[in-house]
Formats: C-alpha cells, structure tokens, sequence
C-alpha cells in the first residue's frame, strides 16, 4: 500500500484518502458504523462515475443481442469462407450503427478502478495488525487532518474483519451473508441473460439442425453459469472479510438496478 509504484499513486491512494475523508464525516456525525458507511457511500460514488460506461456496454450488449439471428444467417451463408464472412457481419454491423468494441471498452475502461476500489478494502479489511495498517494510512494521506487515530471496524454489532468462516466464533449470523451475496449474484446474473436470446433458444429447441443443438449448448451453458457464478461468489463471501462482501452486495445492488432501468427504457422504445 505504501510502496509509490504508479498503480498505487494513480488509484490506491486517491480511493484511500476518500475512504478515508468519508470515514472521518461519518466519525464527526457519529454515525454508527462509520468504516461500512464510507465502504457503501465509496462504492457507490464510483458507481454512479462509472454509470454511462456501464450503461453504453449493456446498450451495446443488448443491440447485439438483437443481431444475432441475422449474424447466425450470416454465419450459415459464408461458413465454408471466413473473409466474405467477416465483410458481411462488419456491413451489418456498420448498418446497424454498431461498434462491435464499443461493449468491450467501457468494461476495460473500468477494470482498473474496480480492482483498484477491492484492493483498497482488501488491504484495509485483512490486516490482522491494526496498529500497522493505521500507520500505513497515514503514510499515504494527502492531508494532516484527514489522519486516524483508531479505526473502528464494527458495523451494526458485527466486525467488518470477521470472515463468515469463522462462524463457529464470531456468531452464526455471519453465515446470512455469502447466501444473501449468491443470491444478489443470481439475481443479477440471472439478468444479464438477454430475453429474446432466450426466447428464440426455445423456439430452436423443437429442431434437429446442427448449427440448432449448438445454439441450444450455448444456452445451457449460460444456464449453467447464472448457477455457478453465485456459487462462485457466494464461497467468496464465505472465505474474505464481511467489509468485502459489504462492497460487492452495494456493487451488485447497482447493478441490478441498473439492469432493471435499462429494461423498462428498452419496453418503452419497443411499444
């Protein structure tokens, strides 16, 4: 954390000093919980930063979505010639008005940030040496009176540095919170799947076609996803700290909402 390399000093530390001037409003408001405050108000600030790129990526995702039958006609068409197919495709693209990049980029555009904002919490959340890690901060703050003195971890009766693992000490309750994290990750996940691309899937069910059955492999693959990426997530939450979970629940809760918003924009525009 204190090491000046450019990841740190472009990102770590900038997230590190908010963090820590949102900890320190919640203090002087004595607010109760005052670290998980300033980790969802935190999250949430970089969500609503990143929100247009979130937004133009799920517009760009969901316009291909809509292509794609013409891309499998295409694909049909050209498939024994790789070149005509990659001009026909980029011509429907290009009359479409589609940047097949423009999904990818919003996302690469975020990935730094993201993983910037875990690390923090990460760093913050898994230092067993609270003095050390108060001493660490204060190397890396901008100004003097944003410096800590304590840092208090608990949030509303829990400790934001428990681990659900460590249930059998720290209190069953502590279990609650990988399930409720793999259930907003299913719902989201869940989300994500585009509606038509999944309409169609089971209109091509009824078929004996090859090209069909690939399709329809494709299908339970996401199925398969929209389970074990919970799961996934859910062992997560279970094995890292609560104030980790607390970030990714808030990032997903946005997520979902974000979803939710573009879904009912996009009922609007098709009547």
């Amino acid at each position: 954390m204190t090491n000046p390399t450019f990841f740190n000093q472009v990102l770590i530390w900038p997230i590190l000093n908010i963090l820590m001037a949102l900890y320190k409003l919640f203090v002087t408001l004595h607010l109760p919980g005052a670290l998980g405050l300033a980790v969802i108000t935190m999250t949430s600030l970089i969500r609503l930063i990143l929100h247009p790129l979130t937004l133009s990526q799920l517009k760009s995702a969901h316009k291909m979505n809509k292509l794609k039958p013409h891309i499998d006609a295409l694909g049909k068409k050209h498939k024994d010639d790789k070149v005509k197919l990659q001009q026909a495709q980029m011509q429907l693209y290009k009359e479409a008005g589609i940047n097949p990049a423009a999904g990818c980029l919003p996302l690469l555009l975020q990935m730094p940030i993201l993983i910037a904002l875990y690390n923090v919490f990460f760093q913050v959340l898994s230092n067993n040496n609270l003095p050390n890690l108060i001493s660490d901060i204060n190397k890396v703050i901008y100004l003097s009176f944003l410096k800590i003195e304590t840092l208090d971890l608990s949030f509303f009766g829990l400790n934001l540095a428990s681990k659900p693992s460590e249930w059998q000490t720290s209190g069953f309750i502590l279990l609650a919170v990988p399930v409720i994290t793999g259930v907003l990750q299913y719902i989201q996940t869940k989300m994500m799947i585009p509606q038509t691309q999944t309409t169609n899937n089971k209109q091509q069910i009824t078929t004996k076609d090859k090209d069909n059955k690939t399709e329809d492999m494709g299908m339970m693959m996401q199925k398969q996803m929209s389970i074990m990426m919970p799961l996934m997530i859910g062992f997560f939450a279970y094995s890292f700290p609560l104030g980790l979970s607390l970030y990714w629940n808030t990032f997903t809760v946005f997520g979902i909402i974000e979803q939710k918003n573009l879904q009912k924009h996009l009922k609007k525009e098709n009547g």
